[in-house]
Order: C-alpha cells, then structure tokens, then sequence
C-alpha cells in the first residue's frame, strides 16, 4: 500500500450569513483588561490585537467556518465557535499552569536529536522547494516521543512555533495541537513510514508581498488541496484542472459525488463505488477512492472513509480526518502552505 498521508486541521461550525465586524473585550479572571492579546482565525491572515483596555475589533467572512483564537503568552488558548455579531464577546482568560508535556524516550537513545529534527522537518514543513527554505525559528522548543511499542513518533511544543517562509512571503504562528508518525517497525527512516498526520492552529502574517513572491504564491495555489475543494465544491473539473481517474481512465465526477448546495455550505455526498473499482486497499470502511491529476500531470489518489462531508468557503471541509491524500498532493505540507482566505474578495 502506498504511504497515507493524512493533514487534521481543527475545525468546527460557525454559522454566519454575511460579512460583520466581531466587537469584544479580554480581561483576565480579575477583571483587569489584557493589552497585546492576540486574535485571529485559524489558518487566515485575519487578525488583531487588543488595546490598552482589551477591546477589539475583527472582520470575518461570510461561510468560513474558521475557529476565533485568543492568544497570550501565560494564558490558556480560548478557542471560540457559535459567535453571534449582534453580542460582544466578554472573554475572561485563565493563567496557564505552564505544565510542561512530560516526553519520556523509550528506545534507549536509539535516535539523536538531530535525526529526529530532520524527520520533524520532512512530515512538518514538507521537502518541496518553497520548503528548503522555510525555518522554524524555535526548533529548541520542541520535544519528541517515541512508542516502541505502536512504532509511533510524536512531537510536542507548549510553545507556538514561529515559522518563516522566506519563499511565499508569510510568518506563520503554528500552535501544534497533534503531530504523530507510525511506521511499520522501530525506525525513523521515511522508506518505513506508513501513515502521517499534525494539526493545530494558525496564524499568518504577510511579510513580503513582492512580485516575485506573488507569482510562487499562486504557482503553489495551483494543484493544492485548497484549489481541489474549491473546485470541487463549484462542480469546476477539467482536462486543465483536476480530473477525477479509475486507474488511467477518466470518470464523470458529477455521476460520482452528489453535491447539494446550501446557503452556508456545500455538502457532498460520495455514491458509493462499484465493485471491482477499489483495489489493493487495506483500510477499513473506505466508500470510494479515486486517483486525480492536475492539469495533466501531477497525479495524487484520495481515499473517502466517510459517505458524506462539507466544503465551506475557503475551500476549507468538515471530516477531513476520514478524508486521506497521497500523491503530489500530500507532498504539500506547512512549507507550501498558503492562508486559507488566499485569493477570497
């Protein structure tokens, strides 16, 4: 089987009918406003901060379904859903504990530092060329794990990590909430992976905005999991876009999935596959699974393990944990990874 490789961003409903500025105040349980708190939507280049007596003021797109993030160093993270514009937020926020993760090595040293660096790196930032060149200015904050047993790798970091692409322009406030690696023995080398995934929150910030960067924006827009969901939600397919295929041979898509579309959302019901069509799979519970190519020639397969799912307005989808890539697709990870509002007016 052909390594899975699988991206989790945390998501979740906010029901929103139109633009509108979000008003609030953050103040800590003694009710003394916080300066300098830091909010924004995941996984978007939409942020503020709080003023000197913790207000603030946020702009959200209409259908986005994006997670509000409080942010402040010594504070718990708030993440907030449910929002109504017609009621300001009143956040009270609680002092973090600061209880470090306890990371206990059980493979005897086994790996070094460095080796499990350079492994965090590859399944983290990706090995494309936008991510050669993208650092995480934190490294030492991160702490490992290895399950001798499951023959899993995890990394922590009770710190967010300050990510720079110099390639695409952006500074990316990464909180890693989950970044795990199995293989199929006690090892860290890439040719023994089976199956990987991290998720978190994010924030972007856009540092440079130069021509030239503009143009490897959109260069690494093309052929994304953004673009795909996008066009997938608009029914938009074609020989110079992405094509769904049975092994070479091309299939209607429209005789495939069943797309309904709803004021907020886009739900997308996948028929179920003909027999025969699926092959060599040894996951449980897959509904159909599809090889696709971009524009001809990068070619990646998706795997449904869920009969239904939804595609909100960035191109951003509900049961992506039971939605797997593979391919020229899952080679794009955070170091080819743009804001989730790229190119929405």
């Amino acid at each position: 089987m052909k390594n899975l490789y699988l991206v989790l961003f945390l998501f979740i409903t906010i029901t929103i009918f139109s633009q509108n500025i979000l008003k609030g105040k953050i103040s800590n349980k003694e009710n003394v406003p916080l300066e300098g708190v830091n909010i924004y939507f995941d996984g978007t280049t939409i942020s503020t901060i709080s003023d000197s007596k913790g207000n603030f003021t946020i702009q959200y797109e209409p259908n986005a379904n994006n997670i509000l993030v409080i942010s402040f160093m010594g504070y718990q993270t708030e993440y907030l859903t449910g929002l109504d514009v017609a009621k300001p937020l009143n956040i009270a926020m609680t002092v973090s504990q600061n209880e470090l993760k306890e990371v206990v090595i059980n493979i005897n040293e086994l790996f070094t530092r460095a080796q499990k660096l350079k492994l965090f790196r590859e399944y983290f930032l990706g090995k494309t060329n936008n991510a050669k060149g993208t650092i995480i200015q934190n490294e030492s904050d991160l702490r490992f794990k290895f399950d001798k047993e499951k023959f899993v790798f995890s990394a922590y970091s009770d710190k967010p990590l300050t990510i720079i692409n110099a390639a695409l322009g952006y500074k990316i406030d990464f909180e890693l909430v989950v970044f795990e690696v199995a293989f199929n023995k006690q090892s860290i080398n890439s040719k023994d992976v089976i199956k990987n995934f991290y998720g978190g929150v994010s924030r972007f910030e856009d540092i440079n905005n130069s021509a030239e960067v503009l143009e490897r924006r959109e260069k690494t827009y093309q052929g994304s999991q953004i673009q795909f969901f996008r066009n997938f939600a608009k029914k938009d397919w074609g020989i110079k876009k992405f094509i769904l295929l049975n092994d070479d041979n091309s299939v209607d898509p429209l005789k495939r999935f069943k797309i309904i579309e709803e004021e907020d959302f886009v739900k997308v019901e996948i028929l179920t596959q003909p027999k025969g069509e699926i092959k060599n799979e040894n996951l449980n519970d897959i509904v159909a699974s599809y090889n696709i190519a971009f524009n001809r020639t990068e070619e990646s397969k998706i795997t449904f393990q869920t009969d239904s799912f939804y595609i909100y307005k960035y191109g951003n989808n509900s049961n992506i944990e039971s939605i797997l890539f593979s391919g020229k697709i899952s080679e794009k990870k955070v170091g080819d990874m743009l804001p989730l509002n790229y190119g929405i007016k």
